[in-house]
């Protein structure tokens, strides 16, 4: 009887577990942060050592997903958009090749290099979200230029300056809000880039 009760609730069970979500799946899309540089010719040859030092993110920009602001000025993080790695890892990597392209340095170092150097740049990523009701990208870096002392003495500070750029964010549908908005994101830290590369070589020329 026992038996017979069970194979009873067994087509009920089964059809419960066989329904299917009233959501479609939507797959998270990963986006690059590796900023286009303009075509130009390259800067003056310093013939400096340039060491920049581990990118560091400004609270809330470690998590990979792309930072919204809505209206209110409230923040959200997109779940189905979202970059390879958290923004500041990208962004360190994007800012080395950058300078490196730049020609003004003999060399780009990365902590823990062998090289002299007697130039450190130290830097922070500020900002980088996509702004709704402006339909625009902000990405900002905060930058501190020093010199190394030699010894035990402390590196001395040249120059310190925050960088803030915006860029438009293309229309688009719903299903493409994300990538205009990773793009809009890639071209505001680039113009960032630009001024952030002019300051420091104007800061080495006028020493």
């Amino acid at each position: 009887m026992i038996r017979r009760t069970l194979l009873l609730l067994l087509p009920p069970l089964a059809a419960a577990c066989s329904v299917v979500p009233d959501r479609p799946y939507v797959p998270i899309r990963r986006h690059a942060l590796q900023p286009a540089r303009p075509q130009g010719p390259p800067a003056a040859q310093t013939g400096q050592v340039l060491l920049l030092r581990t990118l560091r993110g400004a609270p809330g920009l470690e998590a990979r997903g792309l930072r919204r602001v809505r209206a209110d000025g409230s923040l959200e993080a997109a779940f189905y958009d979202e970059w390879l790695a958290p923004p500041a890892d990208l962004a360190e990597a994007a800012l080395r090749a950058w300078l490196i392209a730049s020609g003004g340095f003999s060399a780009v170092a990365a902590p823990g290099t062998r090289l002299a150097t007697p130039l450190i740049l130290e830097a922070e990523l500020t900002a980088l979200e996509a702004q709704q009701d402006r339909a625009e990208a902000h990405a900002g870096i905060a930058a501190l230029l020093l010199r190394e002392a030699g010894g035990l003495a402390e590196a001395r500070v040249l120059a310190q300056r925050s960088f803030i750029a915006t860029a438009p964010i293309a229309p688009a549908e719903p299903r493409d809000a994300g990538l205009r908005q990773a793009e809009a994101m890639q071209t505001a830290l680039g113009r960032v880039f630009q001024a952030l590369e002019s300051w420091v070589l104007d800061a080495m020329a006028a020493r």
